[in-house]
């Protein structure tokens, strides 16, 4: 059996002397694993890193076979992330949340192409971090715990909207939020309009993303821990203001 299809390099592990087993996020096939001979040579090494974009085949004798992967190199991430600590713990942490996430070799195309836009964005634009956090909720929306920020849970008004209820994921006013405001998440303006971006409002949206992430996705997928990559971007954003 085999097929061709393309994606990021999300995880790279050594495998005997030579080789290793490589994740990728391929738009038709998911997330795929499969193993790369040769791949401490100098020619294959350099590829195999995180969030580079590969031309990919697969080959095994049966479907459920780990299978052989060959890989040619379509788009380098580095250039990217050598501008600093905070670009490529972004580009870490997309790449850490889709391996921890995703169920094996099942095609989320919507999410494949969103995750492309923001890769291509770390490294070439300052708004990088606003788009990984409409990522973030993209996930979320993905693995079946979106957020419904469209009207007040509460009284149904579309006005006022400023928390987020943290069991069920839908929005609250201040008129709804009523004696519970204390026990509830903030509605940041940057989790609902993709070009605004007010003071501390990063770091709001990924308090309350985070939230759905450690109480929902979490427990779905056994109780493994948040890879923690993502806290590492989460604190250097904070550290950044």
């Amino acid at each position: 059996m085999d097929w061709s299809d393309e994606g990021p390099i999300l995880t790279v592990r050594k495998h005997g002397e030579n080789s290793a087993i490589v994740e990728i996020f391929t738009k038709e096939h998911g997330r795929h694993a499969g193993v790369v001979r040769g791949a401490s040579s100098r020619k294959i090494a350099p590829v195999l890193q995180p969030g580079t974009q590969v031309a990919v085949t697969w080959r095994a004798r049966l479907e459920d076979h780990l299978g052989a992967f060959t890989v040619e190199p379509l788009k380098s991430r580095a250039a990217a992330t050598m501008g600093g600590r905070l670009e490529l713990a972004g580009l870490n942490a997309i790449t850490a949340l889709l391996s921890f996430s995703l169920p094996e070799r099942e095609s989320h195309p919507v999410l494949y192409d969103h995750t492309i836009a923001v890769l291509d964005l770390i490294g070439e634009t300052e708004t990088w971090p606003l788009a990984y956090l409409h990522w973030e909720r993209a996930l979320l929306e993905e693995m079946g715990f979106g957020l419904d920020l469209s009207q007040c849970a509460a009284t149904g008004t579309t006005e006022g909207l400023i928390y987020v209820s943290p069991k069920t994921g839908r929005a609250v006013s201040e008129a709804g939020a009523g004696e519970w405001k204390d026990r509830l998440l903030p509605l940041s303006p940057a989790l609902t309009n993709p070009g605004e971006w007010p003071a501390n409002g990063l770091q709001d949206g990924l308090l309350t993303t985070g939230h759905f992430l450690a109480n929902h996705l979490v427990p779905s997928l056994g109780d493994k821990p948040v890879p923690a990559a993502r806290q590492r971007l989460v604190d250097l954003l904070a550290r950044q203001g």
